[in-house]
């Protein structure tokens, strides 16, 4: 957490920073040279699955089979934390708008007098209207603390019990009732993006969701609905 110009910046320390882009190649890296390693054991067990895939990288003769796995290995690494990179939420707080940004996605500014809640909802940050509609729901691992205090700083109003209308989520199955005209549909094609990890199409659905007046919430990929205006 920063201050700059007048606002607090709320992004991932710089040591995890530091840690995912040095950690993952390495990781990467092992897991290769770990594969290379066990590949003529596993080949030689009878019982173990996958022989074919052993038995074809135990032929591949040497330094070939080590630097090619390993190399394979750092390409992973640094594919992951570009991915990482992508999907980190930054969150700059001032007193009359709060600016929440990724890498990968347009952002997203919700001015103050919008704000009737701020909190977390497991990892998520909600930013919610008066009428109960959410003009932001932001998965990421920023810490709760650094929030709770930049938000607190600018007078934005900080729910430390969470969500107020938490009770009125339900869980959604397949062409359930009661809600509106194309919402189901939109929530299946969401439910099969979630079980991809497919964090843009996820949010453009959750965009068309807010819409048709729904919001939604997720849980072990699960989608739990309410209206966005609570009766």
């Amino acid at each position: 957490m920063a201050e700059l110009g007048g606002a607090t910046v709320v992004r991932v320390p710089a040591g995890e920073r530091a840690l995912i882009a040095l950690g993952f190649p390495v990781l990467g890296a092992a897991v290769g040279w770990g594969l290379i390693a066990m590949a003529d054991w596993v080949a030689g067990l009878d019982w173990a699955p996958f022989q074919g895939p052993f038995k074809l990288i135990a032929k591949i003769p040497e330094p070939w089979a080590t630097g090619g796995a390993v190399a394979l290995g750092l390409v992973g690494g640094v594919l992951l934390v570009l991915t990482a990179i992508g999907e980190r939420l930054t969150v700059t707080v001032r007193h009359d708008a709060a600016l929440l940004e990724r890498p990968d996605a347009a952002a997203r500014t919700v001015a103050r007098r919008d704000v009737a809640a701020v909190f977390t909802d497991g990892k998520a940050l909600v930013l919610q209207g008066a009428d109960g509609a959410e003009h932001a729901r932001e998965v990421s691992d920023l810490r709760r603390t650094d929030l709770r205090a930049a938000f607190t700083a600018h007078g934005f109003p900080w729910r430390e019990d969470g969500d107020p209308y938490a009770d009125r989520f339900r869980l959604w199955v397949p062409d359930l009732a009661g809600l509106p005209e194309g919402a189901n549909a939109l929530l299946a094609a969401r439910a099969k993006a979630l079980q991809k990890s497919d964090a843009a199409e996820s949010a453009l659905l959750l965009a068309e969701l807010h819409r048709l007046g729904v919001v939604v919430r997720v849980e072990k990929k699960r989608q739990y609905w309410r209206p966005a205006s609570p009766s």
